[in-house]
């Protein structure tokens, strides 16, 4: 199996344990970390919709939580409709991807389409911006 279809599956099997009786809208990651480890999040709403938290960034927190800082390598993120990361999430993936990385997209009928994050986030404004 290669890295790209181990975070597919991982995306998609996260997906199914994510919290969204607001929305209905369940969203799986996985991310990549630089030692090849794979972490995953789902989105988590809340009553109080500000406090819900996308699948993505749940992955970043996950993997940092985990074993520290280290660069993301590559993304996958699976919705009912191949939807893709919100604004926040892009920011927050750029923050912790210091190169372009593959992402995909993934849709409940299991179809993919492949960007690279800088794709979704043009002319970013990541770390290298503040020197």
């Amino acid at each position: 199996m290669d890295r790209q279809e181990e975070l597919v599956e991982a995306a998609v099997a996260a997906r199914k344990k994510a919290y969204a009786p607001y929305s209905n809208y369940t969203v799986g990651a996985a991310v990549l970390a630089a030692d090849g480890q794979v972490f995953t999040g789902v989105n988590v709403e809340n009553a109080s919709y500000g406090l819900s938290i996308c699948a993505e960034r749940t992955a970043v927190v996950r993997m940092i939580a985990t074993t520290g800082y280290q660069p993301i390598r590559a993304v996958a993120v699976a919705t009912s409709n191949g939807g893709s990361p919100c604004g926040a999430c892009r920011q927050v993936l750029v923050e912790f991807a210091p190169q372009d990385v593959p992402l995909w997209l993934i849709d409940a009928a299991g179809n993919i389409q492949s960007f690279t994050l800088y794709e979704l986030l043009p002319d970013h404004f990541g770390p290298e911006r503040l020197l």
